[in-house]
């Protein structure tokens, strides 16, 4: 296709605070995604918390709307769970969805996450590996430590004793495989649970964290993805940072102790 004009971008029906971080002229684009924001309507009434305002085609994975010229598509390349903030990828031109999309699927696509963590891991890099269940019901997904599906990520601690304590530690988590939760279940199965995670994590501690700190979203950011994609006869390269939400340096910069020392969960 022609290259995307530049006023494309400015005139997406965007959702509440989500912001268009960069895009290529092929059409391929990075969206910053708040917390609390969906990737994409899972029921009738969701529009107004999901990523675009407008209606979303499952089959085809791809959000559509009418404009003057008939009717407009964008198409959503990968998810992050609505608790999750940060880098989300999408692409105005169906043949460079298809192409992106299988970039994704043989894990040609960089993404790095930064996380805060009850605890502190006990080595500054480590490759996490582990065998997940992933379950769906009911439009929910649930991912267990003992399964057969493969997943491995890689943790490099980047700040111990955020806090003036050695119980909450900013780490760097790099997914080389794409299960779903995975970041977030291959975290608590070492008993650094991500703060604020309300189905993996320490719920008594995120409720302790909540109390002194007045936040309560999940502490996960999707911080930067980056690929090379071969696209209309030539190698691109694309890639987008979206900054630490304010929440997260609001914890970073504070000094105060708020975390006790608590004894590791039983597997």
């Amino acid at each position: 296709m022609s290259a995307v004009a530049d006023s494309f971008w400015h005139e997406l029906p965007l959702g509440r605070d989500v912001n268009v971080l960069k895009h290529d002229p092929n059409g391929l684009a990075a969206l910053v995604k708040p917390a609390g924001t969906l990737s994409h309507p899972n029921a009738a009434g969701d529009e107004p918390k999901s990523l675009l305002n407008t209606r979303y085609q499952p089959e085809g994975e791809y959000y559509e709307w009418d404009a003057a010229g008939g009717p407009v598509r964008l198409w959503l390349l990968n998810r992050l769970d609505s608790s999750t903030s940060g880098v989300i990828l999408v692409s105005a031109d169906e043949a460079l969805a298809t192409a992106v999309r299988l970039h994704f699927r043989h894990k040609r696509v960089h993404k790095v996450y930064n996380a805060v963590v009850f605890g502190q891991p006990p080595a500054p890099i480590q490759v996490w590996r582990d065998l997940l269940a992933v379950q769906k019901r009911g439009g929910h997904i649930r991912t267990s430590g003992s399964g057969h599906i493969p997943a491995e990520s890689r943790m490099t601690t980047l700040r111990c004793g955020i806090g003036g304590g050695k119980n909450r530690t900013l780490v760097k988590l790099e997914p080389l495989t794409g299960r779903s939760h995975q970041l977030r279940v291959q975290s608590a199965k070492r008993h650094l649970p991500i703060i604020g995670d309300q189905t993996y994590g320490d719920f008594a501690r995120n409720r302790e964290f909540a109390k002194a700190t007045g936040h309560k979203r999940l502490f996960l950011h999707s911080l930067e993805t980056q690929f090379d994609y071969e696209f209309a006869g030539r190698l691109w390269h694309f890639a987008a940072r979206s900054a630490l939400p304010a929440e997260f340096l609001e914890v970073l910069q504070s000094s105060r102790g708020i975390d006790k020392p608590r004894p590791p969960a039983q597997q």
